[in-house]
């Protein structure tokens, strides 16, 4: 009972730190600067990772699929699997648990310290919301790039499995029939869906942390264990939101 009412106390934490930032949407133009920060911070150095790691998870699953369907004498639907996996499911959770991991635990670090060492304090002292100033520029930055990244992770994985299914000797699918199959069974709903499964995963990762950050009680050690919970948490969450999104708009 203890646990359910600190995941619930958790919970209503998060939901009421959300309602507190969005009363700090009309400050957001007056802090282009940090926006652009984050967005560099959140996106840009993201994308490498996000560039290579997507890659060889398209190129994994055309190589999967090759060697399952090539039993069957399905070789030419690689195309379509391959896209929509990537497109409803692997890319925007893929791209979330790296926001997850990377971004999500910094952004934990980063508070967390700021609150041991009373520089939250500071602000509250000058009348300065920290969700105004700390939180609100993350949360838009995440939601301006998580849909870019996600994008991007899809392209690449698509291009990945383009070049498996076409070089590996036992698929040889051509680009011009794989893509084909890619064209002709994904529509735009598709992409849709996981656009914004991203956006919703984005907004809670960067919540979620956020709100761990800002309530860390203690010394150094409670900075580092904030961090983890921060990341468990957010992983849970994602795999949690990911069917009930799934389910949602299907």
């Amino acid at each position: 009972m203890n646990q359910l009412n600190l995941i619930l106390g958790h919970i209503g934490g998060v939901v009421l730190l959300a309602a507190r930032t969005a009363r700090h949407v009309p400050t957001l133009r007056h802090q282009a600067r940090r926006f652009i920060e984050q967005c560099f911070l959140i996106g840009y150095t993201s994308l490498p990772i996000v560039t290579i790691l997507s890659f060889f998870i398209g190129s994994v699953l055309a190589l999967q699929a090759g060697y399952s369907m090539q039993n069957f004498g399905a070789k030419q639907f690689i195309g379509s699997l391959v896209g929509l996996s990537l497109v409803r499911e692997l890319g925007p959770v893929m791209v979330a648990i790296l926001l997850a991991g990377r971004v999500g635990s910094a952004i934990t670090a980063e508070l967390a310290s700021m609150k041991v060492y009373q520089e939250i304090d500071a602000l509250v002292t000058m009348n300065i919301p920290p969700e105004r100033m700390l939180v609100l520029p993350r949360l838009a930055a995440v939601l301006f790039m998580m849909p870019v990244l996600t994008l991007i992770a899809n392209l690449c994985g698509w291009y990945g499995g383009a070049l498996v299914s076409q070089y590996t000797t036992f698929i040889s699918v051509d680009n011009e029939a794989y893509f084909a199959a890619l064209k002709r069974y994904m529509e735009w709903k598709d992409v849709w869906d996981g656009l914004v499964k991203a956006e919703v995963f984005g907004f809670v990762v960067v919540l979620v942390c956020c709100y761990i950050g800002l309530n860390t009680r203690g010394g150094p050690r409670e900075i580092g264990m904030s961090v983890t919970k921060a990341v468990v948490s957010s992983l849970i969450l994602i795999l949690v939101l990911d069917y009930f999104v799934t389910k949602a708009l299907l």
